[in-house]
């Protein structure tokens, strides 16, 4: 299995071109998801996905000798699909700002990997969400809930040609270690408050 981490946005909704270097006081948040999927136990490569959009972080990851795959950049969906066709594993790709993440959640995660299933979403609820006072853009239904995407996904890559027309299958994983993800500045002063 393969841990991909996505680190190469621009950090528009932060408005910070240094999103993933924040945190310092503990390590800059793209060492910590490293770190979570190293302390897992259960990869055997992990990768950062980074691009000309994230110099700094790309620079962080090269001096802390993390394997990067770099992509031009275009958007999310493109740069993954880049990386996925140049694979032949199964995949766990996370975002790269979850400062919540630990080893315990992705081993959880990675027990509700079906081979059967190409791409399986992890999401949450919105009233899980809520209950923490987060928010989230991307909506949609699911068991008859609206639900949020968490930017974890399980994919088995040598199963992809494109990503149009991809069945998604999708879990439910109500935990702060997977829903707190760092989108806003109102992220990140929850966090500091927690």
């Amino acid at each position: 299995m393969i841990g991909i981490v996505m680190a190469g946005g621009k950090g528009t909704r932060m408005n910070l071109d240094g999103e993933k270097l924040l945190l310092k006081y503990k390590k800059p948040i793209i060492l910590h998801v490293v770190d979570s999927l190293k302390n897992s136990n259960l990869f055997s490569k992990i990768l950062v996905i980074t691009s000309t959009n994230s110099p700094k972080t790309k620079k962080l990851l090269e001096e802390n000798d993390i394997e990067i795959f770099d992509t031009p950049g275009i958007g999310y969906v493109e740069d993954l699909h880049l990386v996925l066709k140049s694979l032949d594993d199964i995949v766990l790709v996370t975002s790269g700002d979850l400062p919540l993440l630990d080893d315990d959640i992705i081993q959880k995660i990675v027990k509700q990997y079906e081979s059967d299933k190409i791409w399986t979403s992890i999401l949450v609820t919105k009233n899980f969400l809520s209950s923490l006072g987060l928010e989230s853009d991307y909506p949609l239904n699911f068991d008859n809930q609206v639900c949020h995407y968490t930017g974890i996904s399980l994919v088995n890559s040598n199963k992809i040609t494109s990503l149009g027309n991809l069945e998604e299958n999708y879990v439910i994983i109500d935990d702060k270690r997977i829903a707190f993800n760092l989108n806003s500045k109102h992220d990140y002063d929850l966090l500091s408050t927690a």
